[in-house]
């Protein structure tokens, strides 16, 4: 693939990856429009690098934290049980997901669903709680649970993983910015772990060539950029406003791959 390919597909990857939009159904629409081939393995091992680098880059202080103070140590334990579900499910169902559920009726579908849950959910959005104090540490078992369980369910293609998890977080009582903070936290190990499995994917099948080296570094930039920018903006905007935008963004997305693949 060129240069423009790659961080064009790198840039919807950041962009859709952590808004509450199916980065899945993006990436089918874009390539479709434009006539592209499949990205192939090389550049989907880097979009998911430069994906999990975007996290860490802007949850740096947060990530210190759970590693290194007291306070964190139930966040994180939190955390790695909450990953569990989804963990399970990627390796139960990576199978059925590939071959099944890719058709573009599908994704479409799927992505409508979940735009409906997320507008429900929408309304559910609890006020932040007032006081200096971080609410991240008083996210429950029981909720961080809840979330991680939505996660599980985001691993179907059409699913918005940021918007399922999100979603789950004010259905089970958080405010929208602590949600959406819970739930990019949260995405931190399943990102790793994708990355590093298509990673070694990607060595089995023999790595790259100094040819392609170029463009996969591209890519890996624009997507910890734009993915980055995604992030900021969404914490910053769900601190005062609601996901109904996005919900009627993805219903609009999901009639639009209807029409043209259909």
């Amino acid at each position: 693939m060129t240069y423009t390919q790659d961080v064009t597909l790198s840039v919807v990857q950041g962009l859709a990856e952590f808004l509450p939009v199916s980065s899945s159904a993006h990436l089918l629409l874009v390539p479709y429009l434009l006539g592209w081939p499949d990205q192939g393995l090389a550049i989907d091992a880097m979009l998911h690098a430069g994906t999990l680098a975007a996290l860490v880059g802007y949850f740096k202080q947060e990530l210190m934290a759970i590693l290194t103070q007291a306070r964190g140590r139930s966040l994180a334990a939190l955390i790695v049980v909450a990953t569990v579900p989804a963990a399970l499910a990627g390796i139960l169902f990576e199978d059925v997901i590939e071959r099944r559920l890719r058709s573009p009726a599908f994704v479409a579908a799927w992505s409508a669903c979940w735009a409906i849950f997320m507008g429900i959910a929408d309304r559910q959005a609890s006020r932040p709680r007032p006081g200096p104090t971080d609410p991240l540490p008083r996210v429950t078992w029981l909720q961080g649970l809840g979330i991680g369980l939505a996660q599980a369910v985001a691993l179907v293609p059409g699913t918005s993983r940021s918007g399922a998890t999100i979603s789950a977080g004010l259905i089970v009582g958080l405010d929208r910015s602590t949600a959406a903070r819970f739930a990019f936290l949260l995405g931190v190990p399943v990102t790793a772990g994708a990355a590093a499995l298509k990673t070694l994917d990607l060595v089995r099948g023999g790595g790259v060539g100094p040819a392609v080296a170029g463009p996969l570094f591209a890519a890996f930039a624009a997507t910890v950029v734009s993915g980055w920018l995604a992030v900021w903006f969404l914490v910053s905007y769900l601190r005062r406003r609601s996901l109904i935008p996005f919900v009627l963004y993805q219903v609009a997305l999901a009639a639009v791959i209807l029409v043209i693949t259909g």
